[in-house]
């Protein structure tokens, strides 16, 4: 089982622990606040109140052991930075910095973070692009200026076949599956979905999920509604 160290229980760190335990990962919760740790302990594998600053503290708890470790650190940057090259040093296979700050982001980057992540810039990039896109439902982010979109199929899609949309000519994008909704929740049917691999002849239907992949500047030109 995958085993997970969360070094900062702030609000992101608390969330994280909390989702990771509920998906069946092994979570050791680290904070020096001994009140979140009361808090979170009954949701997680372990949890203790230590200094993350302090290496044999942490392989006391088995860090050096876990899979990752993410670290959350929020108002000091300073134990943020010193624990990340801690738990570097320990052989921790894959370090996940949380940094408030894009300067903060560049440093973590510099000393080898695995991964540095922005919570706060990435849910407002989250939220610009679904009111900029009303039709939105998901989407996954596959490398720099790429993104997996998932959106309901515009009107101007709508009765056309895959052939006739010419997806790949006309916007440069690639439909990966259609997926149908089965059941009618007016009728006290549960609602469900039917994923579709597309051929040239299907028809796109109004209800219709569709999930494309495709440079980020190709995607912006597809239909708004």
């Amino acid at each position: 089982m995958r085993k997970v160290a969360v070094i900062g229980l702030g609000r992101f760190g608390m969330s994280l622990a909390k989702n990771l335990a509920q998906s069946g990962v092994q979570v050791i919760a680290v904070d020096r606040n001994g009140q979140l740790v009361n808090e979170i302990k009954d949701h997680v594998t372990v949890a203790v109140r230590l200094d993350s600053t302090d290496q044999l503290a942490l392989q006391s708890q088995d860090i050096d052991k876990v899979d990752v470790c993410v670290i959350s650190i929020g108002e000091n940057f300073e134990a943020a930075l010193l624990t990340t090259v801690i738990v570097q040093h320990m052989g921790v296979p894959e370090v996940i910095c949380r940094a408030q700050t894009q300067f903060h982001a560049e440093i973590f980057r510099k000393i080898g973070a695995t991964k540095v992540i922005q919570p706060e810039q990435e849910s407002g990039g989250n939220l610009a692009r679904q009111l900029a896109n009303p039709h939105l439902v998901d989407f996954i982010r596959l490398a720099e200026g790429f993104t997996l979109l998932e959106f309901h199929a515009p009107r101007a899609f709508q009765g056309k076949s895959i052939r006739e949309l010419a997806l790949r000519n006309q916007y440069d994008i690639n439909l990966v599956v259609v997926r149908r909704p089965v059941g009618d929740p007016e009728e006290g049917e549960e609602q469900h979905f039917r994923t579709i691999v597309p051929r040239p002849d299907d028809k796109i239907e109004a209800k219709d999920m569709l999930v494309v992949v495709g440079a980020d500047e190709a995607l912006a030109k597809l239909p708004r509604e």
